[in-house]
């Protein structure tokens, strides 16, 4: 092993062969030297000087090293520091260990030489056909009720792939998953701040391999058509090449199929245009999107226009994504329970957190025992899933949704590491009845060209049918029900548009019922209903009566489709057949 000329980028360490290139970045008057370990060795075995330097990059190279055996720290004037792009670091594979570490204990590696990928691509499903899923990768299963093996892991993750697959998401949204600092006061849970980020964290793997678990989960989710997607939130300060070198490398090394940046921090724009990242999903949140609905949904005036304009955008334009709940904020559950947050476990006086939650809390704080109560909140809850599945663009659901998880108000909690922010699976049994609505939903979405359209829908005839492609209705057909106090929307897509059948949802958030005139349809066509927020997913498709009118009870959304008189017998399970027969 000897010391040979190096080079000042890339920066980190690059390995060739048998042969490593260090670069490190610091003052230009800084001592620099590069620690090497044996594997397994508590102390250095070599400290080599890094003689190279250009502006602030200090560099040297090694040869005739096998880096499978070797782990590196740098030496910055005395004080040993791990390399910001390491790819692995050794020592940090229990979550939140209270062992003080010796300096050398904490260490850099190297990626290993091989990874069967078996012909791994990425899936790059289009925008319209996503369906998002964002989860945290310890507080999915950590839960004893989880029933995984591998609680609180990528492994964990996988052994739920059959849940997954059951619900129908076909995009999983994974919360920071590189190597953080959790031990601190308080704890950092989520993972945002500084980090190393091209180090996947080995303590949210079972083995304790950050790096192949990782790999693993990705490979097994594309091997049933689901991407991934890495929320990256890079902290301020953060150099925009360390960023853009980051997401670069997740996509090549680790087959990532999306990312979900901060615009205001990351350089979104120069990411977007970089080739390897081409077909990529550069994401972003669109927040305007979960106020309008969350605001529509508990009956507030003037919100028609707003649920017109975002129902129909087509998020791709802007690679961002549509959200009524996320970590940051309060559960689907929360939100139809409580109109002030409860942040008192973060122990900062119930002072940090958004005091702007667009919630409503039905009638009482928090948990109550009156059934009219709760019977509204699950009709909320299904109304909100009605709002964020039947729209254009990319939804995404918040994990534990869909069997109406709780954080008991908490709309901050990113230093809770217990039964807060850890899924409680024991609900999904009490909550069967949502979890198979949301199903549903999901499923006809996919089954319904209808709600995955490759282009924004713009209120005209785009395709020469004699009908736009989408049209709004309300007590009167053809007319929009826009006045401030209108708190009802009938919406018409056009199934002629995609050579689908065409649909109506019909939106009633008043605490009133309301008439919605039907638009005409073709001859021999008739009105079904699918789906309704009381009613659930139908089994039987219910021709409707009166084809030109349809009440619908107050705080309620229903769900209809057009089809012909011989259908009237089929039912959920037979959706994909009812959708065969394409519209004459």
């Amino acid at each position: 092993m000897k010391e040979t000329k190096g080079r000042p980028l890339p920066l980190g360490a690059s390995v060739e062969g048998k042969r490593v290139n260090f670069a490190v970045e610091a003052e230009e008057k800084a001592r620099c030297q590069v620690l090497l370990y044996k594997k397994g060795e508590p102390l250095p075995f070599k400290e080599i000087p890094m003689k190279g330097r250009i502006g602030k990059v200090h560099f040297t190279g090694i040869s005739g090293m096998d880096p499978a055996d070797w782990e590196y720290n740098f030496l910055i004037d005395g004080v040993i520091s791990q390399d910001p792009r390491a790819r692995r670091l050794i020592g940090r594979e229990i979550w939140n260990d209270p062992k003080e570490k010796d300096p050398h204990e904490v260490r850099c590696g190297f990626l290993s030489s091989e990874y069967d990928w078996e012909g791994d691509e990425p899936v790059f499903l289009p925008y319209q056909k996503a369906i998002g899923y964002s989860l945290h990768v310890r507080g999915f299963t950590m839960h004893s009720s989880s029933g995984v093996i591998g609680k609180g892991t990528f492994q964990g993750v996988r052994e739920k792939l059959s849940y997954l697959k059951e619900l129908g998401v076909n995009q999983l949204h994974l919360l920071p998953v590189y190597d953080f600092q959790e031990k601190k006061d308080p704890l950092n849970y989520w993972g945002y701040g500084e980090g190393f980020y091209f180090a996947p964290k080995s303590a949210y793997a079972a083995s304790g391999d950050g790096e192949k678990e990782l790999k693993d989960l990705v490979k097994t989710m594309h091997q049933e058509g689901i991407e991934v997607v890495l929320e990256l939130p890079f902290a301020q300060g953060t150099s925009p090449q360390l960023m853009e070198e980051c997401v670069r490398f997740y996509r090549m090394e680790y087959h990532i199929d999306g990312f979900v940046l901060d615009e205001w921090n990351a350089p979104v724009s120069a990411i977007r245009k970089d080739p390897v990242l081409a077909g990529s999903k550069i994401m972003t949140r669109q927040p305007e999107f979960s106020k309008v609905m969350r605001r529509f949904l508990k009956g507030d005036e003037g919100m028609v226009e707003g649920v017109m304009y975002w129902l129909r955008r087509y998020t791709a334009k802007e690679e961002q994504y549509h959200e009524i709940t996320s970590h940051t904020g309060f559960t689907l559950h929360d939100l139809v329970s409580y109109d002030r947050k409860h942040n008192e476990g973060n122990l900062e006086n119930n002072r940090d957190g958004t005091d702007y939650n667009y919630s409503w809390n039905c009638g009482e704080e928090g948990e109550t025992r009156k059934r009219t109560i709760q019977n509204l909140r699950k009709n909320q809850i299904k109304n909100a899933f009605f709002l964020l599945l039947t729209g254009q663009g990319t939804p995404c659901i918040l994990s534990g949704d869909e069997f109406s998880n709780s954080q008991k108000g908490n709309n901050n909690p990113y230093c809770q590491d217990n039964a807060i922010t850890w899924l409680d699976w024991r609900e999904l049994k009490k909550e069967k009845q949502l979890f198979e609505f949301v199903k549903g939903l999901i499923r006809i979405r996919k089954d319904y060209q209808i709600f995955g359209q490759p282009e924004e829908l713009t209120g005209n005839d785009r395709k020469g049918v004699g009908i736009p492609d989408i049209s709004y209705h309300g007590e009167h057909a053809w007319r929009v029900p826009s006045e401030i106090s209108s708190r009802q929307l009938g919406i018409l897509y056009s199934g002629q548009t995609v050579n689908d059948r065409s649909v109506f949802i019909a939106y009633n958030m008043h605490w009133e019922e309301h008439d919605f005139a039907l638009p005409v349809l073709q001859r021999k066509k008739r009105w079904y209903k699918l789906a309704g927020t009381r009613e659930g997913i139908l089994e039987a498709f219910e021709e409707l009566e009166d084809q030109r009118m349809i009440r619908i009870k107050e705080r309620s959304i229903v769900l209809l489709a057009e089809g012909e008189r011989k259908e009237k017998q089929k039912g959920y399970e037979s959706l994909a057949t009812f959708q065969d027969d394409q519209p004459s």
